[in-house]
């Protein structure tokens, strides 16, 4: 393949093992990818990780919050994690241990069987100490889960789930961490579906999922793990955690609302929820995150913001067509995953300007700000004169700048001193008092209209107008309202644009026409 320039890397990559030699899975048939999502799962925030112990004595849980306290299988810490939720109405005791070949044996020093007799003997002491404490529920995490014989998970989770007693109105939950991601997301959902189906009193265990994103598919191998019948899924917001951090829970409730199924979370203000969590944890939330960074709305690129101009023009058009507000109308703008206002976000940074981008983006900003709809030809001649200025200076355009942009090239150049119009039997007579490049322009005409008139005062001093088109807006509105005309004029041999702006209709159509023909 002589058209494959790759070459070997120096890396010394033969040190690693594939996840097939770490731990083998067997499941002949898989039924995780014909599913669907379509309900959320419990969510459990991590963020504190291993709790406040404050938090019973300041009396500052909620009634309806349920805190998770987290231990190692030792009777000291149980007895002291027991101590600190001491008064809490609502708590789950969640023991770990990992229970992985290296982790078993390098670090803890034991085989299977040991561990699985220390296990249970942390385990008795976590319903002992919940005999006083009859609303207590239990959890238990094999540690390493995903690099864990399956047999073994199942049989040390099975005998806990008999030791807690477990019934479907009291469930244990059995959580499953990719504490270290070694493989591909579809071998992580190919575990969770085994100890799905095999799991004992399945209707009276609540089958967890913890994973975190060494691979960088922390969100993939959470889905996938619904889909193989994880019922619950532990994360942080925005994926903090350690080394590559946990999964996004941010991340993974707002596919779902892509998908049509509601989150069970509200996210409807993300940037107060990113505030604060980059407040609470000092770190700050990359302008390229998933749903809250600052750019995921933004499109710099000349065809996406083309794109997503007419895409929400026609989203618009289509939710006053059915009589129903553009935020509860069925969404489909290209580019744009969810409607930016879902989550709190305005249309004002979809569209940004920099050297990248086109006539679309200019238009687009230029119509959301201004209301201004600059006519196609003129908006591919104010493209390039946005590139220029772009490519000079490498920074963006916002719309202030853009609007005065347009009015330093398109209407600057002609002035318009007085004028006047008598509305006479067949048409308009106009007089007027101008200025073209430092030439004065005086003169009276009659014509069908000012404009026509206008091009007569021309002509008898030496230059011929064409009026190819004449577009008149209007800007602001109130006592601040001015027109906007857009005139494409040919001057000579050549075809040019010009903008005038004023109170009144007619003096912008004469300043206009006045601006094209000083551009010429």
């Amino acid at each position: 393949m002589n058209w494959n320039r790759q070459t070997l890397s120096a890396m010394p990559s033969h040190r690693y093992r594939p996840h097939t030699d770490r731990v083998t899975v067997t499941l002949p048939e898989r039924n995780w990818p014909a599913g669907q999502l379509t309900a959320a799962p419990l969510w459990v925030p991590v963020d504190l990780r291993d709790g406040n112990q404050a938090l019973a004595e300041q009396d500052l849980v909620p009634d309806d919050v349920t805190i998770v306290v987290f231990t190692a299988a030792r009777t000291d810490l149980i007895a002291r994690t027991y101590e600190s939720v001491r008064g809490l109405p609502n708590m789950v005791l969640h023991m770990y241990t990992a229970t992985a070949p290296t982790w078993r044996e390098v670090v803890l020093g034991h085989d299977r069987g040991s561990l699985h007799r220390l296990i249970v003997a942390a385990a008795s002491e976590v319903a002992r100490g919940a005999d006083a404490r009859p609303g207590v529920r239990f959890e238990f995490s094999p540690e390493v889960f995903n690099l864990t014989e399956p047999d073994f998970v199942l049989q040390v989770c099975d005998s806990l789930t008999e030791l807690w007693d477990a019934c479907p109105d009291r469930p244990v939950i059995h959580n499953l961490p990719a504490t270290v991601e070694i493989s591909t997301p579809n071998v992580f959902a190919d575990q969770i579906e085994y100890m799905h189906r095999h799991l004992a009193r399945r209707e009276s265990v609540i089958l967890s999922v913890h994973p975190h994103n060494d691979r960088g598919t922390g969100v993939a191998c959470a889905e996938l793990a619904v889909l193989a019948g994880a019922q619950r899924v532990e994360g942080c917001l925005f994926g903090n955690g350690e080394r590559t951090g946990n999964v996004d829970l941010v991340t993974l409730a707002l596919n779902l609302h892509a998908q049509g199924v509601n989150p069970m979370i509200d996210l409807s203000d993300i940037d107060a929820v990113r505030r604060t969590v980059e407040y609470c944890t000092g770190i700050g939330v990359h302008p390229r995150h998933p749903y809250g960074g600052d750019l995921v709305y933004t499109a710099f690129s000349g065809t996406h913001q083309d794109a997503i101009r007419k895409g929400v023009a026609h989203h618009r058009a289509a939710a006053a067509t059915a009589g129903v507000d553009p935020d509860a109308a069925p969404w489909d703008v290209p580019y744009l995953p969810i409607d930016p206002h879902d989550v709190g976000r305005d249309y004002q940074a979809v569209i940004r300007v920099n050297s990248q981008s086109g006539k679309g983006g200019v238009a687009h900003l230029l119509q959301e700000h201004y209301g201004v709809d600059l006519p196609r030809g003129l908006q591919i001649d104010f493209a390039r004169r946005v590139q220029h200025a772009t490519d000079g200076s490498g920074t963006e355009m916002t719309a202030a700048q853009l609007w005065q942009l347009l009015r330093d090239n398109y209407s600057r150049s002609g002035d318009l001193h007085w004028w006047a119009v008598e509305h006479i039997e067949g048409g308009d007579a106009l007089r007027i008092r101008a200025t073209i490049d430092g030439r004065d322009v005086v003169g009276d005409a009659t014509a069908s209209g000012p404009v026509d008139a206008m091009t007569r005062i021309l002509a008898e001093h030496g230059t011929e107008v064409e009026i190819l088109t004449l577009t008149q807006q209007s800007v602001g509105s109130g006592r601040d309202a001015e027109a906007v005309t857009f005139a494409h004029c040919r001057v000579g041999d050549r075809a040019t644009w010009g903008v005038g702006l004023a109170h009144s209709v007619t003096a912008s159509s004469l300043r206009a026409v006045l601006a094209a023909v000083a551009r010429a």
